[in-house]
């Protein structure tokens, strides 16, 4: 990417995939607590391959925030995962 396409205006057909793909996240956000189980059972498989956890104890939640400077809400995953040991 060079400095001058920093500059360069978006085409009108990329903005509104840009705001297409805000608005699909958004109505993801609204997920039931079964998905956010199955989401919570995906990180601790993946992480256990190279970390011991503590599964049990793991805490997920997907919350809405605005972004500075910006109007638009965006989903943000939160995960608080205790780490047992790492595997080598």
């Amino acid at each position: 990417m060079s400095l001058f396409s920093f500059f360069r205006k978006k085409k009108s057909g990329n903005i509104a995939k840009d705001r297409l793909k805000i608005l699909l996240i958004s109505d993801r956000v609204s997920c039931s607590p079964e998905m956010l189980e199955l989401i919570k059972n995906d990180i601790a498989h993946v992480i256990s391959k190279y970390m011991k956890i503590d599964a049990g104890s793991m805490e997920v939640q997907i919350t809405k925030t605005g972004t500075s400077g910006r109007s638009a809400v965006s989903p943000v995953l939160y995960a608080n995962i205790p780490i047992l040991d790492i595997k080598n």
